[in-house]
């Protein structure tokens, strides 16, 4: 009972701190990580551990999931080049520099170890960084990179880290045990990926009930990223590639009923996973310090020399990884080099989150009079000093650097020609259809439909227009006090006992659903 009042009051404590951040504008990400600091030093407060299992098994499968649900394939298949260089390139360029980094400073340290450490820093947080990136608008190029980038550099992080652990207890094999070792982590991690992906959709196509698609697309996460660990590839990459797939086949899969669900459903467990994810990182604090049993001075050294290389190796990367691929005519023909301001940008987006931690806590503990003997303490303690700079920071500091550096946003103007474009082909199809069908419908019923499909095209058309009040947002305020007055009516039908709830039920739900389209008619 305990342990359930605990996760209720933590669960609250995010609400209430997401709810004041976006009342004042604060990233709600960098707000929960430091009210989690303040908490972890408040006399009388309990210090919480963190089991790396709760966050590599429990909270990072439904996180990486849904990320991967929300990422657009095409989108993610153009940018496979600079995705890969930051997610596999960067990731063990980092490694190994803050791998000999450390080694340099703390030579009582086996260099497998400090190689481990560098994987447990390496890879940037598959939550923070699109989370800051979409909350403040970068350009969609560069979100889609941060995205793909976040998806795929655990996997990378996590079999360096597995391989340097492996080597410091004395059973890798050498090269080729390495190499087969990342063969079977990634090879696995697309096959078993690739399976589940096509269950899942096997699943999807023959359930016609929203709970059962919702329960199916809760479970998926779960079943894939088990079944990849259990034959030891990567479960990483497994549930990427499952999320990737699909995402991109959802509108095929299940009907209007489940995707307006299963999108509910899965907004509310990524605020919430994602909201007890950093409230945790900040609540760490007590215990993190409270194990470091090293001298200030060498703490404050060895800290140092370890986030200036992190943050150090992330610019030294992302230049030559973005301007001498251009070198190769054919690249710098379909991919015309960005001004420097890009790199930079993605440069300082480089926050690391929860997976670093729970990796770091995962390091093996020393063994008395035998290997591997280390300062894990230190070690665990530089990696969250790395998740504090870095985080609450540079991610303090991202909308200054974006608005300081002068990129661009997205052309909304070109967004909406070309939706409107699309919108007025969709309504002539769907006109045509009607036609072919309108001899088995009343004519008055065909006349609304033709009607309705007009005012689709001409609303996405009128975005382009005037600043003023649209015909249609000028309808979308009206139909909201209409929907308002009738909710009243059946509301005090009820209260007066001239309807059962059931009807209240289904008319509200009704009322609701016109509403919601009200609402994306709006922010479109």
């Amino acid at each position: 009972m305990n342990g359930l009042l605990w996760v209720v009051g933590l669960t609250a404590i995010v609400a209430a701190v997401s709810a004041v951040a976006r009342r004042y504008g604060v990233l709600a990400p960098i707000a929960l990580v430091v009210v989690g600091l303040v908490l972890s030093v408040v006399p009388g407060f309990p210090a919480i551990h963190l089991e790396p299992e709760f966050v590599l098994v429990g909270v990072l499968p439904p996180l990486l999931y849904v990320a991967a649900l929300e990422t657009s394939v095409p989108a993610f298949r153009v940018n496979l080049r600079p995705i890969l260089l930051l997610a596999i390139g960067l990731v063990i360029f980092t490694t190994v520099a803050v791998g000999l980094v450390v080694y340099a400073v703390v030579p009582d340290a086996p260099l497998a170890l400090c190689l481990a450490l560098g994987a447990v820093v390496a890879p940037p947080d598959a939550i923070a960084a699109t989370a800051v990136a979409r909350r403040i608008g970068m350009p969609r190029r560069i979100v889609t990179i941060l995205e793909g980038e976040s998806l795929l550099n655990d996997a990378t992080a996590l079999v360096l880290f597995r391989v340097t652990t492996a080597a410091a207890l004395g059973h890798a094999a050498g090269l080729l045990g390495i190499s087969r070792d990342v063969l079977v982590a990634a090879g696995g991690g697309i096959l078993f990926g690739a399976v589940g992906a096509l269950v899942a959709a096997y699943l999807h196509r023959r359930t016609k009930d929203p709970l059962l698609d919702n329960t199916i697309s809760l479970l998926t996460p779960f079943c894939v990223a088990g079944l990849a660990e259990h034959f030891e590839a990567s479960s990483v990459v497994a549930v990427v590639v499952t999320g990737l797939y699909l995402g991109h086949r959802l509108p095929t899969l299940m009907s209007a009923a489940s995707r307006l669900q299963m999108g509910a459903f899965w907004r509310m467990v990524k605020f919430l996973l994602e909201g007890l994810v950093f409230l945790l990182v900040g609540l760490q604090l007590k215990e993190v310090v409270r194990a470091l049993d090293t001298p200030l001075d060498r703490v404050v050294w060895v800290t140092f020399a370890v986030v200036a290389t992190v943050v150090l190796t992330r610019f030294a990367w992302m230049y030559p990884a973005t301007y001498l691929a251009r070198l190769v005519p054919r690249v710098r023909q379909r991919d015309p080099a960005p001004s420097w301001r890009v790199p930079a940008l993605l440069s300082w987006a480089g926050m690391r989150g929860v997976v670093t931690l729970a990796t770091a806590l995962a390091l093996p503990l020393p063994l008395v009079g035998g290997a591997p003997a280390y300062p894990r303490d230190l070690f665990v303690w530089l990696a969250f000093a790395v998740i504090m700079v870095t985080l609450v920071g540079q991610g303090m500091t991202l909308p200054a650097v974006a608005r300081a550096l002068r990129i661009p946003p997205d052309d909304r103007t070109q967004d909406v020609l070309a939706e409107a474009t699309v919108q007025q082909a969709a309504s002539r199809a769907a006109l045509a259809k009607l036609e072919e069908q309108a001899h088995t419908a009343p004519d008055h019923v065909v006349d609304r439909l033709r009607g309705l499909a007009e005012q689709r095209s001409n609303t996405a058309w009128e975005r382009l227009g005037t600043t003023r009040e649209t015909p249609s947002v000028a309808y979308v305020r009206l139909r909201r006090i209409m929907l308002e007055a009738e909710r009243d009516v059946f509301r005090k039908a009820r209260d007066d006992g001239r309807i059962p709830e059931e009807v209240l039920v289904r008319a509200q739900r009704e009322l609701d659903l016109e509403e919601s389209m009200l609402e994306r008619s709006e922010e479109a």
